[in-house]
């Protein structure tokens, strides 16, 4: 089992987006990054569904250490402007597959056309057992170029749309 405050999580790159997504539940999420510190530790605020959050996320690739902590509203509002250019909006659907759930991220903006779908899982076990389905495409777990916050900043990688 995952420790708390550890993410264990695998990325894709899906090549085309699927037909019935639209089929599944999805929110609006724009985050913004405070602060990337040598591409091990990040620092964001997110808005979803009303909820808002600043997280501190270390290290890279399949295991992370991840923080949250709440934020109220004017502590967001506070916090969002100091964002400016650093900044994702996307739509994140939450696709059932088998016992697990997999998220897929549509960017929109600039990142439009950037579709990745990530899998959170309980142990590394989990994850190496992981078969995943053709649809989800490119594996990219660990790729920088893929990271949230180097979207946020250097926008969509040199084939990160199709």
């Amino acid at each position: 089992m995952a420790e708390a405050g550890t993410e264990i999580e695998r990325k894709f790159r899906l090549l085309e987006r699927p037909e019935w997504l639209d089929e599944h539940p999805s929110v609006q999420i724009h985050q913004g990054y405070l602060a990337v510190v040598e591409g091990e530790t990040e620092v964001r605020v997110r808005a979803r569904d009303g909820d808002t959050v600043l997280t501190v996320k270390q290290g890279s690739g399949e295991v992370r250490r991840e923080q949250e902590v709440e934020l109220d509203e004017e502590q967001f509002d506070a916090l969002w402007p100091l964002t400016e250019g650093r900044r994702v909006t996307k739509r994140r659907y939450t696709v059932p597959h088998d016992e697990l759930t997999i998220e897929v991220d549509v960017f929109e903006g600039a990142l439009q056309g950037t579709l990745l779908g990530e899998i959170e899982f309980d142990s590394e076990e989990a994850s190496r057992t992981f078969d995943p389905p053709a649809w989800l495409g490119d594996e990219v777990t660990g790729d920088p170029r893929f990271a949230n916050e180097s979207l946020a900043i250097r926008g969509a990688p040199e084939g990160g749309a199709p």
